[in-house]
This record gives structure tokens, sequence and C-alpha cells, in this order.
């Protein structure tokens, strides 16, 4: 059923809407698709904010006029099917998702931060990790310490459960007593461990025979 004007109107404007608000519009020609698998697709952009949508080319013009978008109006040929969304990469994310397991879905061109893109700009832009990939990476890497732990702590306990001693802390008080203790203790120490030197130097003494006994036994040379 051709569209009268009302619907057209309607059309640029929900589009020009989705625009205003877009960072990102990827491009894809789907051709020969099963429509269940249509289906999918769109159910999958829906769950990830991507606003899709097969759209006549002439109206997607329209709707992007005056807009960052309008760079794409020379690659609007075909029977093509928009991705559009605020998210940064969600709509290349979704499309080249979906190109990977249906080969009749092909990329065509795509426009993200004022800059077109080509195929291989928009299979780049879909490597990124997303937002939620990124908070997941980073809540991983924040529990690694607690996790960790948990791991020392379920180790000692093990080891009590089976009876075997568990390893003694040294309280934290001792070993401050042990740094703050005075000089006089070193001195102490060093000390007596001089003294048997020092007890030793008499006997050593009363050892050594008087010069004049060493003398007298020793036999002149003849």
């Amino acid at each position: 059923m051709p569209l009268n004007v009302q619907d057209k109107k309607a059309i640029v404007a929900d589009v020009g809407a989705q625009l205003a608000g877009a960072q990102t519009v990827v491009l894809a020609e789907y051709r020969g698709i099963p429509v269940e698998q249509l289906t999918k697709l769109r159910a999958s952009a829906r769950d990830q904010g991507v606003y899709l949508r097969v759209l006549k080319n002439t109206l997607a013009r329209r709707a992007a006029q005056g807009t960052q978008f309008e760079p794409l109006a020379d690659s609007m040929v075909g029977p093509l099917i928009y991705g559009i969304s605020a998210d940064p990469i969600a709509s290349a994310k979704v499309l080249q998702s979906f190109a990977k397991t249906q080969d009749l879905l092909v990329i065509k061109a795509g426009l993200y931060n004022g800059k077109l893109l080509d195929v291989a700009g928009v299979k780049a832009l879909a490597t990124i990790p997303s937002r939620d990939e990124l908070l997941s990476q980073l809540l991983g890497v924040m529990l690694a310490p607690v996790s960790a732990m948990a791991r020392v702590l379920g180790a000692v306990a093990a080891q009590k459960a089976s009876g075997a001693p568990a390893p003694v802390a040294v309280p934290v008080a001792e070993v401050a007593e042990v740094a703050a203790a005075p000089a006089e203790v070193a001195a102490v120490a060093v000390a007596e461990t001089a003294a048997p030197e020092a007890s030793a130097e008499p006997a050593a003494a009363a050892a050594a025979p008087e010069a004049g006994t060493e003398a007298k036994e020793t036999p002149a040379a003849e």
C-alpha cells in the first residue's frame, strides 16, 4: 500500500527525531533476508537501544537534511535498513553481529561523530567494547583482590578444619617494640660479643713464655 503525504511526513519527522539524538548511523543492505530473521534482528536492536528501520531512501535523505548525517545521502542506494543509535557503537555492533551469521546482510556505510565510515570503518567501530562490557571488565579488576583474599581465608579455614596448625602472625605491637628498641640494647650486644675476646687476652699473655726463659732453653748455634 503506497504511503500518502501524511504518512511520509510522519516517517520523516520520526526519523528526524531519532537522528537529532544520535551519534551513529549505519546503513546495510538486507536484500533476500527472510522476514522472521529481520524480526529477530529488530528485537536484538531494540534490546540494545538501537532504532532499526527499513526506509525509503528518499524519505531518509529528507530526514537527514540539515543534520550531521546528511553526508550519508550518496550511500542511500538500494534496499537499505537503517541502524540509528545514541550510543556511539551500538548500531554498528548490532548490524555487524547479525552480518556474521547472515551473509545476505551487507554493511554499506556509516557515520560517526561527523565522519563517514566505509565497511572497514563500521566493522572496526563494532569491535570497540560497549559501556556495559567496559564496566564488567572494570568490576572484574576490582574484585580480583577480594577473590584472592577469599581464597587465602578459605585455605586457612580448611587448614584449621584438618587439625594442622595455622600460621601465626606476629602481632603488630611486638614488631613496633623491636623496631623501637633503644640503642643501649645494641651496645650491650656488642659488649657481650667483645667480652670473650677481652678475656682471651690474659690467657694468651699467661701462656706466652718469658723472653729470658726462652733464651736459656734455646741452645746457641755452634
